[in-house]
């Protein structure tokens, strides 16, 4: 099998993860990274053996290089994906895909024209816990879905300085709720705050959101509570399945109780490794950018919701 000529363009602490990954990869070689830190572009550019550069455009110049991770802060995925694609290069963008809709629409139709990939990276998708429950929901284990709640808590990380917790956190939830009952939310209500003087967005979130069929998925986040808990519990008409995120383990509770082990897998070596193969195979990413612009799509919806104070309506396919 081949191998894809890789950069990273931002190497903190998730394009560093990214930079790893690659590295450890078969079928990628990492042939350079950026970013505008020296010290994290040094530390990067030493421990993987790649090149280093504070523009990143040096790094999109290079022809060798298939394909891109795009790690930089939010505000900024717009313009780096977009002189990517205009460079020829497979992208893969951390989420959210963007910091506007009309960016996220515009980076899509750039990559179509282009004839290059974009794919986004809620890597929650990937975790193994993640991927069993829905083979267990598409079985009909629990039964018919009526509800889902969701509880993604923990301090405050002083990195996120241009995003609140709801497309920082939430997104993660709203987009695994989407993948797991494979239907769009109808409606959307949310009620938010900020307590934390540090932080300039709201650093708590409480969201409900309406599913197609009639279930109802409740989301709490916040960068308030001093230990860190990733945990989501479906309800069903004949049972329930608990998930931990961190732990990536699975309790299922009901009429089909049953003991489900788990493989344990990085969830982002699964996220890379799938990237790479819609390279290699000439595919569709597993997780597009309209995906990713499904996901941005719900997250502003709960932000325009707790800022009226009402219910957000949405049309059938967001």
């Amino acid at each position: 099998m081949r191998k894809v000529n890789v950069g990273v363009i931002g190497v903190g602490a998730m394009g560093y993860n990214h930079a790893r990954v690659y590295h450890r990869l078969k079928t990628a070689n990492l042939i350079a990274v950026a970013d505008i830190m020296e010290q994290a572009l040094q530390k990067a550019s030493k421990k993987y053996d790649a090149l280093g550069y504070l523009d990143y455009e040096n790094l999109l110049k290079i022809p060798e290089i298939e394909a891109v991770s795009i790690c930089v802060p939010t505000t900024h995925h717009y313009q780096v994906t977009m002189d990517a694609i205009e460079h020829g290069k497979h992208v893969l963008v951390e989420k959210p895909i963007a910091f506007t809709l009309k960016e996220a629409e515009d980076m899509v139709k750039s990559a179509r024209k282009k004839g290059v990939k974009l794919a986004t990276g809620h890597v929650e998708r990937f975790n193994p816990a993640v991927k069993k429950a829905k083979e267990l929901i598409e079985n009909d284990v629990i039964g018919e879905v009526v509800s889902a709640s969701a509880k993604r808590v923990g301090p405050f990380p002083p990195r996120i300085k241009d995003v609140g917790v709801t497309i920082d956190l939430a997104i993660h939830d709203l987009d695994v709720m989407h993948y797991l009952f494979s239907e769009p939310i109808t409606e959307i209500y949310a009620t938010m705050g900020s307590i934390l003087e540090k932080c300039k967005f709201e650093d708590h979130a409480e969201i409900m959101a309406k599913f197609e069929s009639g279930i109802t998925g409740m989301l709490e986040v916040n960068w308030l509570t001093p230990y860190k808990r990733r945990k989501l519990a479906i309800t069903g008409t004949d049972g329930i399945i608990n998930i931990d995120y961190i732990d990536q383990s699975i309790d299922v509770y009901g009429k089909f109780a049953q003991d489900v082990q788990i493989e344990h897998e990085e969830p982002l070596k699964n996220e890379i490794k799938s990237f790479l193969m819609s390279i290699i195979n000439d595919e569709e990413p597993e997780i597009t950018g309209e995906d990713g612009i499904y996901a941005l799509k719900t997250a502003l919806a709960a932000i325009k919701s707790a800022r009226e104070h009402r219910p957000i309506t949405l049309n059938g396919d967001l």
